[in-house]
């Protein structure tokens, strides 16, 4: 990897894989929490639809202001954080309008960090090797899901729902102390 891409595209890659994983952790049990909380299929439909909007509206406006930002990868940070707060909150919801609420507050996570990490990862190209380090995200984006659906399977069927939710939140906060221990100018 370290022929392949600079030191900056390491750490993003890495980082975001992180917390990448952290969300596909619950991505094919979702139905299965929400059901648990005393939701159906409807209402699952209604919340990943909620995130949606949330994190629509929200990248449109953190887009706008990544550019105006000096520093990007404390945004990043911020979204990572909003990640974390969002997944631990999970352990919190015991009805749908709990669980639409955390949706919200995890697209506006999802919405803050995206730009500024797009922004950053761009900056960083190097020349006549841009679609393989977009193609190396990609990839990365994909095993992160493969990885953390079977993970988070295991580990709900082993230790339940909250346990999973912990431990979503704890990649969320190591992947966002790890790039606001970083120095600036790495990113």
């Amino acid at each position: 990897m370290k022929r392949l891409f600079n030191k900056a595209l390491r750490i993003l890659l890495v980082t975001d894989a992180t917390v990448l994983l952290a969300g596909a952790m619950l991505g094919p049990i979702y139905a299965l929490f929400v059901e648990e909380i005393g939701g159906d299929l409807l209402d699952a439909s209604l919340a990943g639809a909620v995130f949606a909007l949330a994190a629509g509206i929200t990248t449109l406006i953190a887009g706008k202001y990544s550019d105006k930002i000096k520093e990007n990868e404390l945004i990043i940070v911020l979204g990572y954080i909003i990640l974390g707060v969002g997944f631990l909150l999970y352990t919190t919801v015991n009805s749908i309008l709990s669980l639409l609420v955390v949706q919200v507050i995890i697209g506006l996570g999802n919405a803050i960090y995206a730009p500024a990490f797009d922004a950053i990862f761009s900056r960083h190209l190097i020349k006549r090797k841009t679609g393989r380090a977009w193609g190396a995200w990609e990839a990365t984006n994909y095993f992160a899901t493969a990885v953390g659906a079977i993970v988070g399977g295991l580990i709900v069927v082993t230790f339940g729902f909250d346990v999973i939710f912990v431990i979503m939140a704890i990649l969320c906060f190591a992947s966002s102390l790890y790039i606001w221990r970083l120095p600036r100018e790495v990113l």
